[in-house]
């Protein structure tokens, strides 16, 4: 963790909402006049897409039906945290981008399914923020959660994230059901041993919960709305947490246990815009103060 270069870090698994989340971070970042850095989790990424093919027919032939991206030897988590060290030191460090798309390679100039080359983050920021997979994580070797200064999780109900996946990979991805259906079951290790722990350690976690029916998210025809959700808000500290100013500015919502607060799914923007925004503000002139009087001290 670091005074000077502070790191936000948003972690949840893929087709969890974490894009909505650095969406409400961005509007934050603009409104206060915050400069971000921003990097991806899916930049180390271990394989490029046709490695990470050959890898998995190779583990699958070896008897191996749990390796996913979502698997720690995929990713190289070393190096993620070697890069939140880094920036909480000097306020640099180097990043790249895994190219997705034909629009993506357009604008990286380098074809769909592989990385940029690495190259230094852009100087003078006062943050730097995180969105990805393993933004909290924890191993024997490699303890990412330790750099960063907040930890957000993005954890929708797990029938709901399921069904964000199979409706995203079918229309952007071409994948059919059973596909995606392998690739869950597939997952699903590293879901239990790897994922689900970060949220334990997360500052705040955010949980949508629909309130139709999801029971087979295999068949569903639509991805329930946020009017048809609430939104589960949990913080791990709540000293400090106005949950009275909340509840009486978030029509509808309410407190469920001592450190958690429900609102409807659609106040979820406003929820995120009141409960970041002094968050974020503090760290950022915090960060600020202690890079000048830094500056201010003789060598």
């Amino acid at each position: 963790m670091s005074v000077k270069h502070p790191i936000i870090s948003v972690t949840g698994s893929s087709g969890a909402g974490t894009s909505t989340v650095k969406h409400a971070f961005d509007q934050i970042f603009r409104r206060e006049g915050v400069t971000a850095v921003s990097i991806e989790g899916d930049a180390f990424h271990r394989y490029n897409r046709a490695d990470m093919k050959a890898e998995l027919a190779r583990r699958t032939q070896a008897g191996d039906h749990t390796f996913s991206h979502f698997s720690i030897e995929a990713n190289c988590l070393e190096e993620l945290e070697a890069v939140f060290r880094a920036y909480g030191e000097t306020g640099a460090g180097k990043t790249r981008h895994y190219v997705h798309s034909a629009d993506e390679a357009e604008c990286y100039g380098v074809p769909p399914g592989h990385f940029t080359d690495w190259e230094e983050m852009a100087p003078g920021s006062d943050l730097l923020f995180y969105e990805g997979l393993h933004g909290a994580v924890k191993t024997d070797h490699v303890d990412v959660s330790a750099h960063a200064d907040l930890k957000i999780g993005v954890v929708p109900v797990i029938n709901l994230e399921w069904i964000q996946k199979i409706h995203r990979d079918k229309a952007a991805r071409g994948y059919s059901t059973e596909a995606i259906r392998d690739v869950i079951l597939r997952r699903m290790h590293s879901y239990v041993h790897v994922i689900c722990p970060q949220f334990t350690r997360t500052d705040i976690n955010f949980q949508r919960v629909p309130v139709v029916d999801t029971s087979n998210p295999f068949v569903a025809r639509w991805i329930p709305t946020a009017d048809e959700s609430v939104v589960v808000i949990r913080f791990k500290d709540p000293k400090g947490i106005d949950f009275s100013y909340l509840t009486s500015m978030i029509q509808g919502s309410w407190m469920s246990r001592a450190n958690s607060i429900v609102v409807p799914g659609g106040k979820l923007d406003l929820a995120m815009q009141l409960i970041l925004t002094p968050m974020i503000r503090r760290l950022a002139e915090r960060g600020r103060r202690a890079r000048l009087e830094a500056d201010k001290t003789p060598a």
